[in-house]
């Protein structure tokens, strides 16, 4: 065999064993590329990586530094080789060493790049050449980082072939490095969604034993237990809806000199009583029968399927349950009582003509102290009393004596008055005053309720634009019935007072009729309309039963006034405390701001910025007062005042200004 002859064998094999070499780097490439983008645990990723790139270009250690969220160092996330346990993990500045030098280039690092590079920096990167190898990770959206390959196996440098295969390993690794990344995120969503579904659970669970509280709150009494005025009535419609032609009887009880006992004796002494005359009228009704606690000293009660001589003989014996003296404060009160009935459908055939009967009968019994008196049209309607009434109410409207108070509201948490409620007050052209609950409910009583309320909105509207002029921004709460309110014609009365006074924003109409039992899509409309105006909207006297929870959260209401009934006594008693404080936080779960009234100290005050209620008033921070009056307290009051152009001001309200 001649030495050429032999020579080419040679070549011929070592092209072969290079052939060879070349399939068995394809196929580890091949099964690498499927085991890694097969994967989507990202630990996992990371570690098939490393040992699969170790072994394909046979590398003593495999690095995988990723650089992090902020792009401004990058850390070992994993490692296979020799003392890769000391390394991975660790943290470095994203310009130092080799990476920092692939990062800025955005290419691989091996020895050819020696030739790429300045005098300065070949001597300052020559000792790492051969001995390092480490090519980028080029994600589709953005860079992420390398595969760093240090010592060859046996010794010996990187070669061009080693290059071009972890370049081509490098490809895939990264996809599958952003698969395994998505799938985490993925995870990481769902369980961060899993928390916050199972916080919603826990928070929904609160809330719903919150509104069974408050609905119970707001359909019974709280001091004696019996369903309220709102369930009360609600029980006497359906009634009767259902009887039709069936005989029905209603009767309205008022305790004798209730004011006097509560005065003398204090308050918590004529809640005890109260809770002592509820439970022996329970005792002498029939389980089929519904008695109520109305409000204050009166209460009601309705019989299904009676006569006239069964209503007379039970109103007896609810005055015969009262006989026997109860020991109160120490003492032996004698309690009585007047009681008013009225039938159906013989003296009312709608609820509010019978409430009104039954209510004339009543009085008519305390006048007459016959104890019971069953309605008598001839004599308890059309009295000259009544029409002396509407004569004078007519002519107070004519001649502009009703005036309009204001007392304060203080935002607590700025200590700032940001805006009052108006009051109407009536001083007769003989001096004397005409007690608010009086007139308002003559008014109401008599049609002229919807004319008062006009002029008061008018009245409201001007003085707001007059305290504007002086740059004093104050919001201005108007009481305005339902039945006023739901009047087809008022939306378009409303309008003309608007663009006559250019007045917009600053109101605020307080609800003080029943919500629950009313023409609820006719309001629900109104309310909607009122927003074009930019008038909001409060409920007033929330939590005594005159508003319906369920349809509280569908309404579009901006407030709720607290009744000054709980927050006189929430610090000594438990229940108005707790009244309050579900109160407040439905309030803010539910978007809407929580107005407190009935501050008379300032312990409770502090005790309603502790509780984080939006605002207070009372007459521990002022009475309503006559204009004149309320602006030399706004000139001297501690509280700031909000003014045009300007945020509220204010210390915190848990300092010492309260």
């Amino acid at each position: 065999m001649t030495k050429a002859t032999d020579n080419t064998e040679k070549e011929i094999e070592t092209l072969r064993a290079r052939l060879r070499q070349r399939d068995h780097e394809m196929l580890l490439l091949r099964e690498t590329a499927l085991a890694v983008g097969s994967e989507l645990d990202l630990d996992k990723v990371f570690a098939l990586i490393v040992d699969h790139a170790r072994e394909l270009i046979q590398a003593e250690t495999v690095l995988l530094p990723l650089i992090n969220k902020n792009c401004n160092e990058y850390t070992y996330s994993a490692g296979s080789g020799k003392n890769v346990d000391e390394i991975v993990g660790e943290s470095l500045p994203i310009d130092l060493g080799v990476c920092g030098w692939v990062w800025k280039h955005k290419r691989p690092w091996w020895r050819g790049a020696l030739s790429e590079l300045s005098e300065q920096e070949r001597n300052l990167w020559e000792k790492e050449a051969g001995t390092l190898l480490l090519v980028p990770l080029q994600g589709r959206e953005h860079f992420l980082g390398g595969i760093a390959c240090l010592n060859k196996n046996r010794g010996g440098e990187f070669t061009e072939n080693d290059l071009h295969l972890l370049e081509l390993f490098a490809g895939q690794a990264a996809i599958a490095i952003e698969n395994a990344m998505a799938m985490a995120r993925v995870g990481q969503a769902k369980r961060e969604a899993e928390i916050v579904q199972t916080e919603l659970q826990r928070v929904n669970k609160r809330l719903q034993a919150a509104n069974q509280e408050l609905e119970y709150i707001t359909l019974y009494d709280h001091l004696t237990g019996l369903p309220n005025r709102s369930l009360f009535r609600d029980r006497v419609s359906k009634e009767i809806d259902q009887h039709g032609n069936g005989s029905l009887a209603l009767l309205i009880v008022d305790i004798d000199g209730f004011q006097e006992i509560n005065d003398s004796l204090g308050h918590e002494v004529g809640d005890e009583l109260l809770r002592t005359v509820a439970e022996r009228f329970s005792h002498v009704l029939d389980p089929a029968d519904t008695i109520s606690r109305m409000s204050g000293d009166e209460f009601a009660v309705l019989l299904a399927d009676t006569s006239e001589q069964t209503a007379v003989e039970l109103a007896r014996n609810l005055l015969a349950a009262l006989d026997p003296t109860m020991e109160l404060a120490g003492q032996e009160i004698l309690v009585t009582a007047g009681i008013g009935v009225a039938l159906f459908p013989q003296h009312g055939e709608d609820i509010s003509t019978l409430f009104k009967h039954a209510d004339a009968a009543m009085l008519a019994a305390k006048r007459e102290k016959s104890g019971v008196h069953l309605f008598d049209e001839q004599r308890d309607t059309g009295s000259p009393g009544r029409f002396a009434m509407v004569r004078d109410l007519r002519a107070a409207l004519d001649a502009e004596e009703f005036e309009l108070y204001y007392q304060p509201k203080v935002e607590l948490a700025t200590n700032t008055i940001i805006g009052v409620e108006a009051l109407a007050r009536w001083q007769r052209t003989d001096g004397a005053f005409v007690p608010p609950d009086m007139f308002i409910v003559a008014l109401e009583q008599t049609g002229l309720i919807q004319r008062f309320t006009w002029w008061a909105v008018e009245t409201a509207m001007i003085q707001r634009l007059a305290w504007m002029e002086r740059s004093l921004d104050l919001r201005i709460a108007v009481n305005v019935p339902i039945s006023v309110l739901t009047d087809p014609e008022f939306i378009d009365g409303l309008g003309r007072l608007v663009n006559r006074y250019a007045v917009r924003g600053g109101i605020i109409f307080e609800i003080t009729e029943n919500l629950f039992f009313g023409d609820y899509d006719r309001l629900n409309a109104v309310l909607s309309e009122l927003r074009d105006f930019d008038i909001e909207c409060s409920i007033d006297d929330f939590g005594t039963g005159y508003s319906s929870l369920a349809r509280l959260r569908q309404l579009p209401v901006a407030e709720l006034k607290i009744d000054r009934s709980f927050v006189l006594d929430m610090l000594r008693n438990k229940d108005d405390a707790v009244i309050v404080k579900s109160t407040i936080d439905l309030g803010q779960n539910l978007g809407l701001k929580v107005v407190a009234e009935g501050v008379e100290n300032a312990k409770t005050l502090q005790q309603l910025y502790r509780l984080r209620c939006d605002s207070a008033q009372g007459f521990y921070i002022s009475k309503a007062l006559p204009v004149a009056a309320l602006e030399v307290f706004l000139a001297q009051s501690k509280w700031a005042v909000a003014r045009v152009g300007e945020s509220s001001a204010g210390e915190a309200a848990g300092d010492g200004n309260t």
